[in-house]
């Protein structure tokens, strides 16, 4: 029984329950993320590259087919999640740094006290 419950306690950490939630978001954002990519933004690559499907190119070398193509929508899907990550990030550490400055915290009243009696003393 006690290593059931030290798993258990180890299950409902913090920790391990945003880390769980973080997944499944960020499955669901690739979803959307490679929607985007996908239907909006590779298409209007391919009519600014004259019409190339990025996904449909390909090298044959002997019998094998290497689909480079892919390689490039990935590479285009990873920068799009990193900077909407990088968007997203930035707005969160700026709106730390104003809650930062709107709530300076008053010291405690001994340590007030305190640097009276120190004041007090150098004079």
């Amino acid at each position: 029984m006690g290593m059931l419950k030290e798993f258990r306690d180890f299950a409902m950490k913090g920790n391990v329950i945003d880390l769980a939630v973080a997944t499944v978001l960020g499955v669901a954002f690739n979803a959307i993320v490679g929607a985007v990519v996908d239907h909006i933004l590779m298409p209007v690559v391919g009519m600014i590259t004259g019409g190339i499907d990025f996904n449909t190119l390909s090298v044959k070398v002997g019998s094998a087919e290497l689909k480079y193509g892919m390689a490039i929508t990935a590479s285009i899907k990873f920068l799009a999640i990193a900077m909407f990550l990088f968007l997203v990030i930035k707005a969160m550490n700026k709106m730390k740094k104003n809650e930062e400055v709107a709530a300076p915290a008053a010291p405690p009243e001994d340590i007030v006290l305190l640097r009276e009696i120190r004041d007090a003393l150098k004079k």
